[in-house]
């Protein structure tokens, strides 16, 4: 969607955006930077990736999915009198205000600057705005990676390890590790205000983020390296998170497999056996991906960055890395795209996707003669259908697989 405003109404809206920078038209920029700038642009130029309607669908798309993820949860943490039930609730829940609370306060401003026809530094001359824009955007990406690094490591010890888990795991102690990663990565995201980093207007002029450049030639050696050092700080706690997340998740992959195995021989149960570890694994590679699709092109970019002494500002004065730019957008969509597929990865899709396979598993199943009950068949069946060995019940127990929704 291109959007004529700006200069006589005849430039695209991602142009009019271009000259919003300070010092679009100072000495600094190259004559050929200046010339580019003074064609009319054609209607294949970079323009496609700027768009009002991108942040609006986002927001929109989100609340509804974070909000309806908030209410189930808030609705099953009520009725469920399993602490151990009560602590997986809380984590979902906390993820899910976590992840609308960062859209809510980030996309409307990204909507009025569009909708305003005004550069940045028009409506924030103080820059106070840009700061608080930026420190949300780390706040609430940072928190929504670690509280999901802090989910994976609790459902590793569940399984892993479930009678340490059942026996130490409190509601009390959920509620201080997720508040602590809260108050943990609020910390961090204060650097910049301390002179440690820096939050700049990032392209198109619309939003502000991690400064990844060394700044101009005003700019002190020590403030310099305080913004590399900040960057690089974000880009490998990111990484550090999905590692850890990733790690978890094929760990506990791996002990159902293993304990599915080891339960093949007893009849009554390994059918429940198995569902768990199908079920478990499909969400949890399905977590994977997400997370991987979504925060790597942004994290990977932002090392590159850095290690060439790079960053989006450059777009100010150099046409050419125009196309870098807007890969570092699409990239940054793609992080906030995580913070609106997280309910429906966690919670909402579960029921219906798992639903889905049961009924293919239980179609193969009638094909190859094999006995299906009513309930669904020996994939599908409930857990109150059959007697669970102790061994089961304390895993159903201590790690929920499928409390919700139900």
């Amino acid at each position: 969607m291109k959007e004529t405003r700006g200069y006589g109404g005849h430039a695209p809206f991602c142009t009019r955006l271009n000259h919003s920078y300070p010092g679009m038209w100072g000495p600094e920029r190259s004559a050929e930077a200046r010339g580019n700038l003074t064609r009319p642009p054609g209607s294949g130029e970079d323009c496609g990736s700027v768009s009002v309607a991108f942040p609006i669908t986002m927001l929109l798309t989100g609340f509804v999915g974070n909000a309806l993820a908030m209410l189930l949860v808030s609705r099953s943490y009520r009725r469920r009198e399993s602490k151990r039930k009560k602590s997986f609730l809380l984590c979902i829940g906390w993820l899910a205000l976590t992840d609308l609370a960062g859209q809510l306060l980030t996309t409307p401003v990204v909507i009025v600057v569009y909708l305003s026809k005004q550069r940045w530094e028009h409506l924030d001359p103080s820059g106070r705005l840009c700061t608080f824009f930026g420190l949300t955007m780390t706040v609430f990406g940072l928190s929504s990676l670690f509280i999901a690094s802090a989910m994976a490591v609790e459902r590793a010890l569940a399984i892993r390890a479930p009678h340490w888990y059942a026996s130490h795991m409190k509601t009390r102690a959920t509620r201080a590790v997720l508040l602590g990663v809260w108050l943990a990565v609020l910390a961090f995201a204060l650097l910049p205000v301390m002179g440690v980093g820096q939050y700049t207007v990032q392209w198109p002029g619309t939003w502000c983020f991690i400064s990844t450049g060394r700044g101009g030639n005003g700019t002190s050696s020590s403030h310099n390296w305080g913004n590399l050092f900040f960057a690089s700080a974000f880009a490998f706690l990111g990484l550090l998170a999905l590692t850890v997340t990733f790690s978890c998740n094929l760990a506990t992959i791996k002990a159902l497999v293993s304990r599915c195995r080891a339960k093949a021989t007893a009849s009554q149960s390994s059918a429940q056996w198995g569902r768990i570890t199908t079920e478990t694994a499909i969400q949890l590679m399905g977590i994977m991906c997400v997370l991987s699709v979504c925060w790597s092109p942004l994290l990977i970019m932002m090392l590159k960055m850095i290690f060439n002494q790079t960053s989006v500002e450059h777009c100010k004065t150099h046409t050419e890395k125009q196309k870098e730019c807007n890969f570092f957008l699409i990239a940054v969509r793609l992080a906030s795209l995580n913070q609106i597929l997280d309910p429906w990865v966690y919670l909402l899709l579960r029921k219906i996707l798992l639903r889905k396979f049961c009924q293919v598993a239980n179609a193969v199943s009638k094909i190859g003669s094999y006995s299906v009950s009513k309930a669904g068949g020996p994939w599908c069946v409930h857990n109150s259908l059959q007697p669970q060995p102790p061994g089961l019940k304390l895993v159903l127990n201590s790690w929920p697989q499928a409390i919700l929704l139900s």
